[in-house]
């Protein structure tokens, strides 16, 4: 797997926004049992106390608006906490998908085609390999299948000789397009081939060094 950096942690805002504020306001309903409770039980001793020595009215007053305040920034304090991790976490999730989905649309371009990776720490790196053995595999049924077209298409180049001349008009055209396929694959082989050299070529460097 590569081991590169993304620097962009929202790769797919709707996704990673919308399960952090889901997490958010579950976590933060479910939390506020402690802070809640603190303040009842804090509620109690201090009329507790007031009932016995009225005089401490105004400090423990004072003393009751501070514990709010303080447990209001620590419930926004530990839900911003949260918030920021389901970002990096939902972003390990979020990244392979975008990346895999980058991947098929360059297939479907046409584009040069190697294996897809993903980073050290993303999930479904068996989600990577798995595309990767797939994508072989079909590759390796269409050399099959080119093959196979190419010696149909030396047939029919052969009989079109001795055929009539009505029947060569359909005939050329079903070489034509042929001939169009065989280039178009053949183009493809060529720039792969062209675009791995430099690899091997490093390879090759790395391992007499």
């Amino acid at each position: 797997m590569a081991d590169y950096k993304r620097r962009i942690y929202l790769i797919n805002p709707r996704f990673q926004l919308k399960f952090s504020f889901y997490v958010c306001v579950i976590l933060f309903i479910s939390s506020m049992i402690y802070p809640l409770t603190i303040y009842d039980i804090m509620s109690g001793f201090i009329n507790y106390v007031l009932a016995n020595n009225p005089a401490l009215t105004t400090a423990l007053q004072e003393q009751k608006k501070s514990l709010i305040i303080i447990l209001t920034l620590w419930q926004i304090g530990f839900t911003g906490l949260v918030f920021i991790i389901c970002i990096l976490f939902s972003h390990k999730i979020a990244g392979p998908i975008h990346k895999l989905k980058l991947h098929m649309q360059a297939i479907r371009e046409g584009e040069v085609i190697r294996d897809v990776t993903f980073r050290k720490s993303d999930y479904f790196s068996d989600l990577a390999e798995e595309f990767n053995e797939t994508f072989h595999a079909i590759q390796e049924a269409q050399r099959s299948d080119f093959m196979y077209l190419s010696e149909i298409n030396s047939y029919l180049q052969n009989l079109l000789v001795s055929m009539d001349s009505d029947k060569r008009e359909l005939i050329s055209e079903i070489i034509n397009k042929l001939d169009d396929i065989q280039h178009r694959y053949m183009s493809t082989e060529d720039v792969e081939r062209e675009d791995g050299l430099p690899e091997a070529a490093s390879a090759e460097t790395k391992s007499e060094s």
